[in-house]
């Protein structure tokens, strides 16, 4: 039997993710499969893969064929170097203590990149928030500023219209008080 490592879809419309799974050539994309190693979700920032490394490096040994992209998501989880790496033990150019530090330095390399990246993600939406932030206050600002200077106008205008409607009173009443002299 030819056995395949391939993704097969699951998820909702426009929000799709992935299992990794093994199984044979001839089988449909999401049919019937040998066994499932693990998932991969593209729809978080960096994407989330979970693998069991074990299993994907058994079958990698065993001859199982990935599909292009299930390729590129066993080299970056290091099936392929591990692959690499117990070649090079079988072959005498080291032993396995040796490929066991260097799978741990590169593994250690990758989760130092992988945290660089996480945190630069979270810098750039701390200072988006930060920015956005900013903006707003300043638009209220401008709008506070606007309610102040309509406020200001309003009251400017009654106290007008109370220094004339005082200064109309004043008069009416001094003119009542001659007319009575007069007559």
């Amino acid at each position: 039997m030819a056995t395949k490592i391939r993704l097969q879809r699951r998820g909702r419309k426009h929000y799709a993710f992935y299992s990794i799974v093994v199984a044979d050539s001839r089988a449909p994309r999401d049919g019937k499969f040998v066994e499932k190693i693990g998932t991969y979700n593209p729809n978080t920032d960096p994407a989330t893969v979970e693998l069991n490394f074990e299993r994907a490096l058994y079958w990698v040994n065993n001859g199982a064929q990935p599909t292009d992209t299930a390729r590129n998501i066993l080299s970056r989880e290091g099936v392929y170097l591990m692959k690499h790496l117990q070649g090079g033990v079988k072959k005498g150019a080291f032993d396995e203590a040796a490929a066991q530090a260097k799978f741990e330095a590169w593994k250690a390399d990758k989760t130092n990149a992988l945290n660089g990246i996480k945190s630069k993600n979270e810098q750039a939406k701390r200072d988006d928030k930060k920015a956005r932030l900013e903006a707003e206050k300043e638009v209220n600002a401008a709008i506070a500023k606007k309610v102040a200077d309509k406020k200001a106008a309003e009251a400017l205008a009654k106290a007008e219209a109370e220094a004339a409607a005082a200064a109309e009173n004043a008069e009416a009443e001094t003119t009542a008080e001659e007319t009575p002299a007069e007559a």
